[in-house]
């Protein structure tokens, strides 16, 4: 994955990014912590723009994001709610967690939706919950904006900034992307392996 990620930013550009960033939202699994300062370290060699490269990052993310949004929205409460559970442990997600998501975009609104792009796995599970809490369009598209733009604008320039560095590092994002990519796969098992208890 780590390659193919590389491949993608190195030789696929701006829409590269775009794309990675997309899917990122789609699949967690795909990190944005690798994607978006290799962005940066190609930028700062002069092969893309920097400006262009956070633009394609937060566009990619706020689609990605958008989408599952909208198709929470168009479901709705109840069919979502009876697809979690009959399914929802192999997504390591039960209805108990779409209960307490939906309660908090209740009570806190933009906050919750600002805060929520800036954390790790919370930043794709939250539009499901902001769809089904019936968050304006507006609200969800506007602070998803801010929140992701600062989350890849913050990477893109590590990234950037490092580019001196980044080829001593380099050697070390390859491994240390398979032990994010492992430790997420682990916490899934986890989770489901908790949730087939529950359901027991």
């Amino acid at each position: 994955m780590i390659e193919w990620i590389t491949g993608m930013v190195d030789s696929g550009g701006l829409p590269g990014v775009f794309a990675l960033m997309f899917l990122e939202n789609l699949f967690p699994p795909i990190p944005s912590e690798l994607i978006m300062p290799l962005a940066g370290f190609v930028a700062a060699e002069g092969r893309m723009s920097l400006p262009l490269a956070i633009l394609a990052g937060t566009a990619g993310s706020v689609i990605g994001n958008g989408l599952w949004f909208e198709v929470a929205r168009r479901i709705g409460s109840t069919r979502i709610r009876r697809l979690v559970g009959r399914h929802g442990r192999w997504f390591a997600v039960s209805t108990g967690d779409l209960d307490k998501a939906e309660g908090r975009l209740r009570r806190h609104g933009p906050v919750a939706l600002f805060f929520g792009r800036l954390l790790p796995a919370i930043r794709t599970l939250i539009s499901i919950p902001a769809g089904l809490a019936g968050i304006p369009r507006g609200v969800f598209y506007g602070w998803t904006l801010v929140g992701s733009g600062l989350w890849v604008s913050a990477l893109t320039v590590a990234g950037y900034l490092l580019r001196d560095q980044y080829k001593k590092i380099e050697s070390a994002i390859e491994p240390l992307g398979y032990v994010v990519v492992v430790a997420i796969v682990l916490a899934y098992l986890w989770h489901v392996f908790k949730a087939r208890r529950r359901r027991a």
